[in-house]
């Protein structure tokens, strides 16, 4: 099916990318785009070629419809005032560009598209009031419910101000789009409050609705909730659970990361170094799975093992469907694939969709021959250069406004896929954003928990918005780094966890942790041992799934040389293990845990490189402390024991307060 998606929230001047999804790889297919709804105002036209980049012109709804071999499909594209472009700097369109500006309106309202008798009607109703004229800034943040009651399918929203506005809830709105995909139509709708009403009856085997928060400050990431007709249920009343096996419906959260992956420790390995030479990468690796198993983990991310142009790294990819031949064979890696599971441990393929190699044999040819089927897979900066970024000679941008380049592509994921649990991909940022969503979407359908990380840096809030589950945080990171260095105080690093809503990100919103990886200088380097234990001490107590480059955890120093196991640091080894099973052990320090500042009163250290916090469940609590200086700090908080959870170790004082060295975790409970 060559529709191009779920429906588009955007502002006017924004670029939405169309394009046919699963593209047919026969050249003589064609695809044709044209508007058949827009505002009056609009001036807007489209051109002829399979992928367009449509700019809204004016505020109000636009339909577009691709004619494509499978027949006619209708994308629905909702356009806000240029001065609703969400304040945030982790915001992208499709080009990837950002805005400023804002205004605030009032109620709820449902956005009605093409086929419907009453297509430009809109409908409002709820909880606003009137424009707010406040100071604050940043975008909402909207989240979906669904539950079946009195014979009725009714669809919550839930908005929220931006945590550093001086919105209220009663002063955001509240737009709803139905999937162009599903038979549903508006005149089978109602509302009540924030919400959407379908009657059971009307709804069809599968309604998909996509809603944004509106305030002052422009609209929130998008948001998703997937209804399915269950079979063999009838219709009565019946609260909504997926393990609800009463309910008439099972309901989904297409934009929310997988469970299991939000607690995972993850460990990095970068491949080619990883072993001591004697053996095949993969065995190598599989050889210590029990090593691996041991410190905690739960997902290993190798880095790229596709056939590449021997850079070690891997990212000059030559060949997206063969196993490079300095690493083994492809049933080598099937066989180290099927060793992880065997310990428990999930494995991430690194996915790289933005460029190949400049020695593929593709990009040779387009080089060597301006008449070569292959010129149009790439984008040119001379007749002999292509596009590229930063100083990376070596590899060539992939254009994806060519069809056979997405084809391409899609065609090595669906290669990979089967065989791991996730992918990370690399320079998500670089890729449009449309091409990422047909990969969620197609991934999806096929595993609900299949994971997708992106490497975006800094992160971008509408990424959470049908393209990735989980995202580097880079925020944490660089804070991470100014504290261990002593730029900065402790307490930074909350500043950074605060920031993804300040950003725009929705609560269930999940993060990767991490103090280093394999572009980056070793933390213990740069920030000394000490201050490297606090930082893991940080991975694994805050909101976010930690990760662990090999090597950290036993002091490596070279960023990507040989692991150099005969030196490895036992005692930094164990701290890791500690860590890890204080964080599988308690649900305080878990995904769905909350997170507050402590009071800590610092007796004796540096109080600037102290930090306190609380993470609690309605289980139970714990408080963790950290100090980045070189000496153990004697501090007074809050807690019910005093006995180290990492440890096992009696940290109180005759005086009532804690003896810290790097982390302590300790029982908070009321």
């Amino acid at each position: 099916m060559h529709h191009p998606g779920p429906p588009r929230f955007v502002a006017t001047g924004d670029t939405v990318e169309l394009a046919p999804r699963d593209p047919d790889p026969d050249p003589a297919a064609t695809y044709e785009w044209r508007i058949v709804q827009a505002p009056v105002a609009s001036t807007e036209t489209l051109g002829d070629d399979p992928v367009e980049h449509f700019v809204p012109d004016a505020h109000g709804t636009y339909v577009v419809r691709l004619s494509a071999p499978d027949g006619e499909h209708d994308l629905t594209v909702r356009a806000f005032d240029e001065d609703r472009t969400p304040e945030s700097a982790t915001r992208t369109p499709d080009t990837g560009t950002s805005g400023s500006g804002g205004r605030s309106g009032s109620g709820f309202a449902t956005t009605h598209r093409a086929g419907d008798s009453d297509a430009d009607s809109r409908v409002s109703a709820g909880l606003g009031t009137g424009d707010v004229s406040g100071e604050g800034a940043g975008r909402p943040r909207l989240s979906l419910s669904a539950s079946v009651e009195a014979g009725n399918v009714v669809v919550r929203a839930d908005p929220e101000p931006n945590p550093r506005s001086d919105e209220t809830r009663a002063d955001l709105d509240v737009e709803f789009l139905l999937d162009d995909r599903d038979d549903l139509r508006w005149r089978d709708v109602g509302t009540e409050g924030l919400a959407l009403v379908v009657p059971l009856e009307d709804l069809p085997e599968r309604g998909r609705f996509h809603a944004v928060a509106l305030g002052e400050h422009g609209y929130s990431v998008p948001a998703a909730i997937d209804i399915s007709r269950r079979e063999g249920q009838g219709d009565g009343e019946s609260a909504v659970s997926e393990r609800d096996d009463e309910s008439p419906i099972e309901v989904t959260h297409p934009y929310h990361p997988p469970s299991w992956a939000e607690d995972s420790v993850i460990y990095e390995i970068y491949v080619r170094t990883f072993g001591d030479g004697e053996g095949g990468a993969f065995d190598e690796i599989a050889d210590r799975l029990d090593y691996i198993s041991a410190l905690g983990v739960d997902v290993i991310w190798l880095t790229p093992v596709l056939q590449n142009d021997h850079a070690p790294h891997g990212y000059n990819v030559i060949d997206f469907f063969s196993i490079a031949e300095d690493l083994g064979t492809r049933e080598d890696y099937e066989r180290f694939v099927e060793a992880a599971h065997d310990h428990g441990i999930d494995v991430l393929f690194d996915l790289v969709c933005n460029h190949s190699a400049r020695t593929h044999p593709y990009f040779k040819a387009a080089v060597s021959d301006p008449d070569s089927e292959y010129r149009d897979w790439y984008e040119w900066r001379t007749a002999t250069e292509p596009e590229t970024y930063f100083d990376w000679e070596h590899i060539a941008n992939f254009d994806f406004t060519h069809l056979p380049v997405r084809r391409h592509l899609l065609d090595a994921v669906e290669e990979w896929a089967p065989l791991v649990d996730g992918f990370r991909c690399d320079m998500a940022w670089a890729v449009p954003n449309g091409f990422w969503r047909e990969i969620h979407d197609e991934l999806k359908e096929r595993d609900p928990d299949f994971l997708l990380l992106d490497e975006t840096i800094p992160y971008i809030a509408d990424f959470q918005a049908g393209l990735f589950d989980e995202h580097f945080d880079s925020t944490t990171y660089a804070a991470l780094r100014r504290v261990g260095r002593g730029d900065a105080p402790a307490s930074d690093v909350l500043d950074a966890i605060e920031e993804r809503g300040v950003a725009g990100f929705p609560e269930y919103a999940a993060f990767m942790l991490y103090a280093e990886n394999h572009d980056e200088t070793r933390y213990i380097v740069e920030c000394g041992r000490q201050a490297a234990k606090a930082a893991l001490g940080a991975l694994f107590t805050l909101p976010g799934s930690p990760m662990v480059y090999a090597g950290q955890e036993f002091g490596q120093r070279g960023r990507r040389d040989d692991l150099a196991w005969e030196h490895a640091d036992d005692d930094l080894r164990r701290h890791v293990e500690r860590l890890a099973a204080a964080r599988h052990d308690r649900p305080a320090l878990g995904a769905d845990a909350s997170l507050e500042r402590l009071d800590a009163e610092v007796r004796q250290g540096d109080a600037d490189r102290v930090v306190a916090y609380r993470r609690s469940t309605d289980a139970g609590a714990v408080a963790v402390v950290l100090n980045f200086a070189e000496g153990p700090a004697t501090v007074a908080v809050d807690v019910a024991d005093g006995t180290d959870v990492v440890t096992g170790e009696d940290r109180a004082t005759a005086d009532a307060a804690l003896t810290v060295d790097s982390v302590a975790v300790l029982p908070a409970d009321e």
